[in-house]
């Protein structure tokens, strides 16, 4: 069956999408493989709230919920991708996992384990999380030690007695390591010295501040993109510091390698460890993706603005793809709706 748009990926970069394909009339598909909506907000640690407000964690054409300067709970957001979906009516077929995408002359084939659909567009919508960060010298330490990644983590009911290393100083290691340390002697191992960032000033949001300052608009070419983006993004709240101080969590540096019980830290200093978890991130995979000319020599996709050079071709959801709000809820609609617009001022 032909569509004009294949949209892969049903979070919430596939719902901005599907949103306003469908206020502009289009037909399209939009293909996921998880057996429900919201099913990787759901997944994630049960203690997980957003840093971002309801005022900010929304897609175009339907505010949140809820006090507006609070924040959302993960199966909030959840259940706020199905509700979407069945506000606007969106034609999404779960299940579905894709498994190629090729392009003749005119049209994309996209083969999947419920069949082959053809299409004049496809959009990559499946975001920078898709294969698991973990140091190849895992494998070498022993099957004593629990380890799980970030995103297997739920709850500290998983690990097993014993102190626990947290690898990674992203705000997801953050959140967990400060959970763990009210239970357990906890460690967090981390690249660079934190920086810290309030979650509110003066009553109001820190991120209603950065977007009356613009600097949730700024572009990522920019002067001040390219800094915030060599930077990184800051922990956000001072529940780490609070645990540093109060001695509840031991910071260490970064990890370098490990083997039968004990892990090595840049300092050359070891620890013998019962539980590890990676909160190491993720890594982009397109295998699946056999186009031509899609990927740079550094394995990066290439684009201008989620705008492949090949023709129909298109990615959404990614870190910094247009501004430094294109990796926020409500960000993720800026930029599909710049896609749309490329579309239709396309001519075939």
């Amino acid at each position: 069956m032909g569509y004009e748009t294949i949209v892969i990926g049903a979070g919430q970069a596939g719902l901005a999408m599907g949103y306003y394909l469908k206020q502009n009339n289009k037909r399209f598909l939009i293909l996921d493989k998880g057996q429900a909506l919201g099913e990787v907000w759901k997944n994630r640690y049960d203690s997980l709230k957003l840093f971002t407000p309801r005022m900010y964690s929304s897609l175009p054409g339907l505010p949140l919920e809820g006090k507006q300067q609070d924040f959302p709970s993960k199966n909030e957001i959840a259940n706020y991708m199905k509700r979407y979906s069945e506000t606007f009516a969106l034609p999404v077929e779960l299940n579905t996992e894709v498994l190629s995408v090729t392009k003749d002359e005119e049209d994309f084939c996209v083969e999947t384990t419920k069949g082959i659909f053809y299409t004049t567009n496809v959009v990559v919508a499946t975001g920078p999380f898709q294969k698991k960060r973990i140091p190849t010298f895992s494998g070498s330490l022993s099957e004593n030690i629990l380890q799980l990644h970030s995103s297997e983590y739920r709850n500290p009911s998983q690990l097993q007695q014993g102190n626990v290393l947290v690898v990674g100083g992203g705000n997801s290691g953050a959140q967990i390591a400060v959970e763990l340390s009210e239970e357990k002697e906890t460690y967090l191992a981390i690249s660079k010295k934190p920086r810290y960032f309030p979650l509110t000033i003066g009553g109001m949001s820190v991120f209603w501040w950065l977007d009356k300052l613009g600097i949730l608009k700024v572009t990522n070419t920019s002067f001040i993109g390219n800094l915030l983006q060599k930077k990184g993004d800051p922990i956000f709240g001072n529940d780490l510091k609070n645990a540093v101080k109060e001695w509840a969590i031991t910071l260490k540096g970064r990890v370098v390698s490990g083997a039968y019980n004990q892990v090595i830290f840049e300092d050359l200093t070891s620890l013998e460890v019962k539980n590890i978890i990676w909160a190491t991130g993720f890594q982009q995979e397109y295998k699946w993706l056999k186009v031509d000319g899609v990927i740079d020599q550094r394995k990066k996709l290439i684009h201008n603005r989620g705008i492949s050079p090949i023709e129909g071709l298109y990615y959404l959801g990614l870190p910094w793809q247009s501004r430094r709000g294109s990796s926020l809820l409500q960000g993720v609609g800026y930029d599909a709706k710049y896609i749309i617009d490329h579309m239709k001022n396309t001519t075939k």
